[in-house]
């Protein structure tokens, strides 16, 4: 009975302490728990989710051969049609050569152009202009140009096959399970191949690249090279940008074979998405279609862990 008494006159002193602690050491402890919460996987931002309202409508009709959607904070799938079926990836490929292409170089290395790739489109690469790798990839993510992206894989890497076996294994990496690359720049070739789930993976991955996010929203640019006679004058083909509220990039593609492809973020509030449409007829209107119908359709709810 005494040692029962004893505890409880325990229990309730640190009760009564922690009561009276100064605000600031309270937080001090509240932060702490917190943070071994998010440490824990427990609490955070990926514990907000998006679930359908209860006057969830029907999805569009797009004319997308394969589309998904999914939110970017924690890749829950909120749409799919065809999701996991094979398609050309076009100039949509350009978000992995960035990605690796950053791997192997810095935004600042200093790269001569030695020869130029001359089908498709272009950012006006000339042989002997000395770019920065930084605004290579403008040249590569904004006016898409296969210029560019042959000289990223020429030059950041010990060789052009070593770049793009290191395409294809960042593919394997990020659970990228039915795509694989033979260019960097996405030429039609039947062994260059993706899906809407691996290219919203693929995505997902780029966007959370600080220079890569940059570079995808904007709408139009000048660069120069090293020396500054020589001007790269940059429009993006993503004709979303400034005319869907909240669109931040991605990426575009359109080859005689894949037709329309497009990958597209947007962000309302605190809240992201990311759609990809393959295979379409109306990239642009099958891309507003679903971020519409998403935002209208689904909230963001914090579903913490007990």
């Amino acid at each position: 009975m005494i040692f029962r008494i004893a505890v409880i006159f325990l229990i309730i002193i640190s009760a009564l302490a922690v009561v009276f602690l100064p605000k600031d050491q309270l937080n001090q402890i509240a932060q702490g728990t917190v943070a071994k919460k998010v440490e824990a996987g427990t609490i955070g931002l990926e514990a907000i989710h998006p679930s359908p309202r209860k006057d969830f409508s029907e999805a569009p009709q797009v004319t997308a051969t394969s589309a998904v959607v999914i939110d970017n904070k924690t890749g829950t799938s909120m749409y799919e049609k065809n999701s996991n079926l094979r398609h050309l990836p076009a100039s949509t490929t350009k978000l992995m050569t960035a990605l690796v292409a950053l791997e192997k170089c810095s935004l600042t290395d200093v790269i001569e152009v030695r020869d130029v790739e001359g089908d498709g489109s272009q950012m006006g690469l000339k042989v002997g202009d000395r770019v920065t790798v930084e605004n290579l990839l403008y040249g590569l993510l904004i006016p898409s140009g296969n210029d560019a992206a042959f000289v990223l894989a020429k030059n950041c890497g010990d060789s052009y096959g070593q770049f793009i076996a290191g395409m294809n294994q960042k593919a394997k990496d990020l659970n990228m399970q039915n795509t694989h690359f033979v260019n960097p720049a996405g030429y039609d070739d039947p062994l260059q191949y993706s899906t809407a789930s691996d290219l919203a993976l693929l995505a997902r991955v780029a966007v959370a690249n600080p220079a890569i996010a940059k570079i995808v929203k904007i709408k139009s640019t000048v660069v120069t090279d090293v020396t500054g006679t020589r001007t790269y004058y940059l429009e993006n083909v993503n004709k979303l940008l400034g005319v869907v509220p909240g669109v931040e990039g991605v990426k575009t593609g359109e080859t005689d074979g894949a037709l329309e492809n497009l990958v597209t973020k947007t962000t309302r509030g605190e809240n992201s998405i990311l759609v990809v449409v393959l295979g379409s007829q109306d990239r642009f209107g099958d891309s507003k279609s679903l971020i519409e119908w998403t935002f209208q359709n689904y909230i963001w709810q914090n579903q913490k862990n007990s």
